[in-house]
């Protein structure tokens, strides 16, 4: 099957810049590019809705972001693909180093971050949740390339004419899954979100969408991704991605609706 593999894959170095004993990754140049956007799609929008927060305040839920998507996303790991490993040696839930993040745990940790920081700036929940639903696309993008520079998360045995063979995936050539995510979850969704932010709309409107469209092509990625090696596939030829991306579009289609009628029954009575 390797003369299918007419792609050859780039190995780049994980390591994007070394300074003497500390080395930059392109996997943390990712999440700082990523917040960084996020950073300036708060004050953009910010000043658009004309909402009551400071500079400070900004910073404040950049803050609280970035510790909701680590510690969520690591537990997030922990209990969906550890395969109970971590509670042989807890110690290594810590070791971020060795990787292991969940994008499902890292949404359920912004999200908690939201409501906290919701409360305490007295800012509604979902428009902080819409303003994050516009950038986050940007950190889905930069966080599959990571994920392609690190030869990780590849996809399927497949002898399609773009297949590689990764270094860490066996001599086989697969599909390069992590370029997929990049284009759907991280390009696509960033111009629907974009086009869709043009205009106000109802609180939890754009989340709502967020959240939809990224579980359909997460759930569609899947059938070209290998699954975890410490799960395989679930019942049903299922992936763990696959089953955590349903409550998604569960959720998307009721933030959609709530937040369309919400919007409607608002421009009635202000037109009263």
């Amino acid at each position: 099957m390797t003369a299918f593999a007419v792609w050859a894959y780039p190995a780049i170095d994980p390591v994007a810049l070394r300074l003497g004993p500390l080395s930059v990754r392109w996997y943390g140049i990712a999440y700082l590019v990523a917040f960084l956007t996020a950073w300036w799609v708060a004050t953009h929008f910010t000043r658009r809705w004309k909402l009551s927060l400071t500079g400070d305040d900004i910073a404040s839920i950049m803050l609280a972001a970035v510790i909701g998507v680590v510690v969520g996303g690591r537990l997030g790991y922990v209990l969906f693909y550890g395969a109970g490993q971590y509670w042989k040696a807890p110690l290594t839930i810590f070791a971020l180093w060795d990787g292991g993040m969940s994008f499902h745990g890292g949404l359920a940790g912004i999200l908690i971050a939201g409501v906290i920081m919701a409360r305490r700036l007295k800012v509604p929940f979902l428009t902080l949740c819409d303003m994050g639903a516009v950038a986050a696309p940007v950190g889905f993008l930069t966080g599959r390339l990571a994920n392609f520079v690190n030869g990780e998360l590849w996809g399927r045995v497949s002898n399609v004419p773009w297949a590689m063979v990764f270094p860490s995936g066996g001599p086989a050539p697969r599909h390069p899954s992590q370029l997929y995510e990049a284009l759907l979850e991280g390009v696509v969704l960033l111009g629907i979100m974009w086009w869709l932010s043009r205009r106000r709309r109802g609180d939890g409107e754009l989340v709502g969408w967020m959240v939809l469209l990224y579980g359909v092509f997460r759930i569609f990625v899947e059938f070209f991704r290998e699954p975890d090696a410490q799960l395989g596939f679930l019942p049903g030829h299922l992936t763990m991605g696959q089953v955590l991306s349903v409550p998604m579009l569960v959720a998307g289609v009721w933030l959609i609706l709530h937040a369309r009628k919400a919007w409607k029954s608002r421009r009635r009575g202000a037109g009263s």
